[in-house]
């Protein structure tokens, strides 16, 4: 799946022949010893499972966002490095006193990549689209904009285009994390000539303005991205091809890495870091820290109803033994559902200490002395927050069986996993969250709020308390203000316990030493627009 180009006749050779497409970067020399090609323009990611679909706007997934980031671009995109909003497709923005009027000047002359026009009503087109649907169809819309176009609670009003390069949003409330919230991968706009043409079908067959074009996707095995030569940022993407493989183990995705069959990987085990920091060949990448890997209790299932049943599971989980275990020291125990590199973060909450004791007296006081029986959900794949979903489960059966818990072990494919979980089917699993942008409302509000139940609260918790805290927040412009809401809702969080907070990870990457302008983002998605070989 990578391909050399040191010459014209053997690139268009190496077109035409996907066997030869599979072939290394180096050439034998007529001796037979291996000589490296003089130049590279094809980089091969290694991850640890495959998208569930490549329209942004229906998905939850990392590893479909981490691909259509680069196929389609937002009205707003992050910094290299954080979440600071920057132009895109909207090139300038003003803001009424009022909070409620946003208009963006759009960039011209940008086309997607079926040939047709990027403009407002393309904008327009897309926001209408995702207002008109429901949680099962575009659950991020609903998550982040308090639900869909017929729901009290949803946040926009209307989208106009005023003219064919200005666009107009009026929100029904101030939304502070507003601009943010449009930055982030599920609001890409997309052709919508081609979202016509292919319907339920366009998951398949993306189209946008973004750096790379589609070209193929081999379920499981390989996404194929090709260099969109008519990108709006001139001089860019350094790269002619991207392409994504699926390596569901870690240890094997390292073995491809080591054996030159891919060029930089995700998800590289703690274990593993000596090995890899050892090798002048190879260089490590550290994404900055800002996720929470946890256990979800759903709220609306058998025992699970209970909260003393949901604050007994939290005493009975040993967070130290499961990080000491897994993540060899790149991690950190968690205690709140958002991690402390997000303003609002209440470090004074004291977390649940490992207390078999006081689990078991929570038991009995919850009517449940010798324990019960449930299900517990294991992640089929690693990422970032949680290198191996089924030991951690097996770690956190044996904690529970000292309560008189009984856990069975559950595991689905990906797209099942979480297709099962929205519909609140599991009674307790594993998963977790990387922040989108930077919010504490990307958190609190689309993880645990009552308006995000059938998108991201996978929990189905829900509480009225709780629910005005976050709306308030979302509608004040004061930054001390907002923080202090979220600490006090996060207090609510720990009292009614939906979730066991596990950890905050520190995600390792690794790479050839001769790749360069490659920044992990601390979303998780990375663009690879300024990535190259040295």
């Amino acid at each position: 799946m990578r391909r050399k180009t040191w010459m014209t006749l053997l690139a268009l050779m190496l077109a035409v022949s996907m066997a030869l497409v599979g072939c290394g970067k180096s050439e034998k020399t007529s001796s037979g010893a291996t000589e490296k090609s003089s130049s590279q323009d094809t980089l091969v990611y290694g991850r640890g499972g495959d998208s569930v679909s490549l329209d942004p706007a229906t998905v939850t997934d990392g590893e479909s966002l981490k691909v259509t980031k680069n196929i389609f671009d937002t009205l707003l995109d992050y910094n290299d490095e954080d979440t600071t909003v920057k132009p895109a497709l909207a090139t300038e923005w003003t803001i009424s006193k009022d909070g409620l009027t946003y208009t963006f000047k759009l960039r011209k002359g940008v086309k997607f990549h079926d040939g047709t026009d990027f403009n407002a009503e393309a904008v327009v087109f897309n926001f209408e689209r995702w207002a008109n649907g429901n949680a099962d169809k575009f659950p991020y819309y609903g998550s982040m904009f308090g639900g869909y176009k017929n729901d009290e609670s949803h946040v926009i009003k209307e989208v106009k285009a005023v003219d064919d390069y200005t666009v107009q949003f009026v929100l029904k409330r101030p939304q502070a994390p507003f601009l943010k919230n449009i930055a982030m991968p599920p609001f890409a706009i997309a052709s919508p000539a081609a979202i016509k043409k292919y319907g339920d079908k366009f998951g398949e067959n993306p189209v946008g303005t973004g750096p790379f074009i589609f070209k193929e996707w081999k379920r499981n095995e390989r996404i194929v991205l090709e260099k969109n030569k008519d990108y709006w940022e001139k001089g860019y993407p350094k790269l002619n091809q991207l392409i994504f493989v699926s390596i569901p183990d870690n240890s094997a995705r390292l073995n491809a890495l080591l054996k030159g069959e891919i060029d930089l990987m995700e998800d590289l085990n703690p274990t593993d870091l000596k090995q890899v920091e050892g090798n002048k060949d190879f260089q490590i990448f550290k994404r900055p820290s800002m996720n929470v890997g946890y256990v979800g209790l759903t709220a609306t299932r058998g025992p699970l109803k209970n909260k003393l049943v949901r604050q007994a599971l939290n005493y009975a989980v040993d967070k130290k033994a499961i990080i000491d275990a897994f993540y060899a020291g790149q991690a950190e125990p968690a205690k709140n559902p958002m991690p402390p590199s997000i303003p609002g973060y209440n470090d004074a909450i004291q977390d649940y200490p490992f207390d078999l004791n006081k689990a078991k007296e929570l038991l009995a006081k919850a009517g449940y002395p010798n324990g019960f029986e449930m299900e517990l959900w294991a992640m089929p794949v690693p990422r970032p927050y949680m290198p191996d979903g089924k030991k951690i489960a097996e770690a956190l059966q044996a904690n529970f069986a000292k309560i008189g818990v009984k856990a069975k072990i559950v595991t689905y494919e990906w797209a099942t996993y979480l297709d099962k979980l929205a519909k609140g089917e599991a009674d307790a699993f594993l998963l977790g969250w990387t922040g989108d942008n930077g919010d504490a409302d990307n958190f609190l509000y689309a993880l645990l709020d009552k308006d995000s139940i059938g998108s991201n609260n996978y929990t189905y918790y829900s509480n009225d308390e709780l629910h005005r805290i976050l709306v308030e927040a979302q509608t004040v412009s004061d930054e001390n203000k907002r923080n202090e809401l979220y600490k006090k809702a996060q207090e609510i969080i720990k009292e009614d316990a939906p979730w066991i907070p596990l950890v905050h990870s520190t995600p390792l990457l690794a790479g050839k030493a001769n790749i360069k302008g490659f920044k992990p983002h601390p979303t998780g998605s990375d663009k690879f627009t300024k990535v190259e070989f040295k």
